[in-house]
């Protein structure tokens, strides 16, 4: 059991040969955390791949980290609290991998009295007792006697935001699409536009007043020489040219740039523009959120302000066929409310378990579907399990149906600012699909939408092509 107290040895205290020791085992994590800290990213500690083909022929862990141990040693055993650390050799002896077990030890090998310096062997070997680093510590000793509380070290959790490495990896495989951007007359909405131009994932048709646009682009610090222009007066005119674009097949996505959601959509649904549907326009949130073993979908949470069954059956059928589109077989479907009874007073509930008859029957396709489930139990098999919830969608869900915009919108905007989620946005439910960016979303969100754009477009054509 550790002590829950920290013990020092004053200068006069020590006699030569005193000595003190830890043992650790290391984890791929230590690796991660300590770059984390560090920002000590070569690809020695962390790509496996690279490593492979390096000196040693496997990751190995940053030097530094097997020295801290030593440093550790110092400051909390020998001498212990009230040391201060003058100086330290090292040399390192061989290489330390993840699955080893260090144990590092200082000596104490010299003591001058003069400003009670003490020199320290320092040594830390592996599991197979072969040295591994080796120096001496300089350290000034304390002379006060001092016994402290052992403060407790910080829980720290892993996160890792790599649910959409799939669907890059794939987008890049593709050429990129053609994609009218609609009114890009600020400099974030050109800085997106070189971004993903750069990153292969759009071939650029800026849609709006050229004036703007280029003055845009000249506070962005970017040229846009080269890139195809179509020249509008106003924004209500660039909405209406980019829909006569990808009606008549010149582009095959859209991103909003600098207008409002509504004067574009207004533009997407008109009777006359060639890109309606049989289904009703809705809107999809793609989160990478880090504590979920896997990407997490809502809909609708931009576009439909209170749904009714049958426009809920459209947010939901569009969602299902564009994760299918992600290589999503049969996703699992979680129709949310604030509890998962079906309550007469509470109306979500009720047309959650609508929309699980209806997926029984036919009328939502290619997914299972239940509800109402409350988020707690869409997302965690504890909070099911302690309600003795058996569904096949619970505790693991692909994609949650919300009640109306305002329930999803705080959803998702709560998963991206408390639980550090990134997020990916596309309306769905049009001949094409349509990038729909916030103000306040980052260069990486804006990327990420249009990487499921480019994804939808090429996964539609192959598709087509299908016998």
């Amino acid at each position: 059991m550790t002590d829950p107290l920290l013990h020092n040895r004053t200068f006069d205290e020590l006699i030569l040969g005193d000595t003190a020791s830890l043992t650790r085992l290391v984890t791929s994590e230590d690796i991660q955390l300590f770059a984390a800290v560090s920002g000590d990213v070569n690809p020695a500690h962390l790509d496996a791949h690279y490593a492979a083909t390096d000196l040693f022929g496997h990751v190995v862990i940053h030097g530094m980290w097997t020295a801290s141990l030593i440093s550790t040693l110092l400051g909390t055993q020998l001498p212990g609290p009230g040391t201060i650390y003058l100086g330290q050799n090292l040399h390192f002896c061989k290489p330390v991998a993840p699955g080893d077990t260090i144990t590092a030890r200082v000596t104490v090998k010299e003591k001058k009295a003069e400003k009670h310096i003490v020199l320290l062997d320092t040594i830390c070997t592996n599991q197979q007792d072969k040295v591994v680093l080796s120096g001496t510590a300089t350290v000034m000793a304390p002379t006060e006697k001092l016994t402290l509380p052992r403060m407790a070290v910080p829980e720290v959790t892993l996160q890792h935001h790599d649910h959409f490495s799939r669907f890059v990896d794939e987008a890049r495989a593709y050429a990129p699409i053609v994609t009218a951007i609609v009114q890009p007359t600020t400099p974030e909405a050109i800085k997106a536009v070189i971004e993903a131009r750069e990153a292969g994932l759009i071939e650029p048709v800026l849609v709006g007043p050229q004036a703007k646009i280029s003055a845009a682009a000249e506070a962005a610090g970017v040229s846009i020489a080269g890139f195809k222009l179509e020249a509008v007066e106003h924004s209500h005119a660039a909405a209406q040219r980019a829909v006569a674009l990808a009606s008549n097949g010149t582009v095959a996505a859209l991103m909003k740039g600098s207008l409002e959601t509504e004067e574009l959509l207004a533009a997407v649904v008109a009777r006359d523009s060639g890109l309606r549907t049989d289904r009703r326009i809705s809107h999809v949130y793609a989160l990478d959120v880090p504590s979920y073993p896997k990407p997490l979908f809502i809909s609708d949470v931009a576009i439909n302000i209170a749904p009714t069954l049958e426009q809920k059956r459209d947010i939901c059928q569009n969602a299902v066929d564009f994760l299918h589109l992600l290589g999503i077989a049969e996703p699992l479907v979680a129709v949310l409310a604030a509890v998962e009874i079906v309550n007469p007073e509470m109306p979500a509930t009720v047309d959650a378990a609508a929309l699980t008859i209806m997926a029984t029957r036919g009328q939502i396709s290619g997914a299972k579907v239940d509800g109402p489930l409350a988020f707690d139990n869409a997302v965690s098999f504890d909070a099911a399990h302690i309600k003795h919830i058996s569904s096949p969608v619970a505790g693991q869900a692909d994609l949650l149906i919300v009640p109306n915009l305002e329930a999803g919108n705080m959803l998702g905007k709560q998963l991206v600012y408390l639980a550090g989620a990134e997020a990916a946005g596309l309306v769905l439910g049009a001949r094409v699909p349509i990038a729909l960016m916030s103000r306040s979303d980052s260069l990486k969100t804006r990327l990420a939408s249009l990487t499921l754009a480019k994804l939808a477009v090429w996964r539609r054509k192959t598709e087509a092509t299908l016998p």
